[in-house]
């Protein structure tokens, strides 16, 4: 496996480097935006660590760039108490972050769920319930004859859990298992998610048709399913 660090930081640059390596992972570092775009298309790496705020191009622009052309799995590096930046960075399609200052073993065990969802198998490709449907090739989602909608990585990974389970009441922690790994997120997390999906799918977010809220449950999608 082959990893991008992007961090303008060197010395922290170097100690995620050298967890990753004692990992297993083939090393590529770059300490600015544009170098990181250039490593990228050069390396085409498998996993990127990247830094939100660098010098030149910061990391919201790093990410908006890769994701015009690829899915590769992003973690992104913020600093504690930054929910503003979270949510920019996972909206724009970061796929998983971690808050400094952060031990080793996290950033492992965090570059292994992303890389493991990455390569999990998809499910058909096209999933319909009721009037909306789900295609999960160009991660797009539409309901009724409206236009095709762009979902996040996130994004797309919560609707496809919640509607290949249509019908059914999915608990918080079944649901963040599927979406993040067993330790990747907590409930606050995945409300954010449930708030961002809702904003694209429903006529009506504060009062949504499709995706039901169960008080101490959890989530369920309403209807049942079509696959093709």
């Amino acid at each position: 496996m082959k990893a991008l660090i992007v961090d303008d930081d060197r010395v922290l640059a170097d100690v995620i480097a050298f967890t990753l390596r004692r990992d297993g992972f083939q090393v590529i570092l770059a300490y600015d935006g544009s170098t990181a775009i250039q490593r990228w298309s050069e390396e085409q790496p498998d996993i990127i660590i990247l830094d939100i705020n660098m010098p030149k191009m910061d990391g919201f622009a790093v990410c908006r760039r890769i994701r015009e052309k690829s899915d590769t799995p992003i973690i992104l590096l913020t600093v504690r108490g930054e929910e503003d930046d979270i949510v920019q960075g996972l909206e724009i399609g970061a796929d998983d972050y971690i808050v400094k200052p952060f031990s080793p073993r996290q950033l492992v065990a965090r570059a292994h769920a992303v890389l493991r969802r990455a390569g999990q198998t998809p499910h058909p490709t096209k999933i319909q319930v009721g009037d909306l449907m789900y295609d999960s090739t160009k991660r797009e989602v539409s309901i009724g004859s409206s236009n095709p909608t762009s979902l996040t990585p996130l994004e797309s990974r919560l609707l496809e859990c919640l509607i290949v389970n249509a019908g059914q009441v999915l608990t918080t922690n079944a649901i963040i298992d599927h979406v993040w790994g067993p330790s990747g997120a907590d409930s606050d997390m995945l409300r954010q998610l449930v708030r961002r999906l809702r904003r694209k799918i429903e006529p009506d977010p504060v009062n949504p048709t499709y995706i039901k809220t169960v008080p101490g449950l959890g989530y369920g999608l309403e209807g049942t399913t079509d696959m093709d």
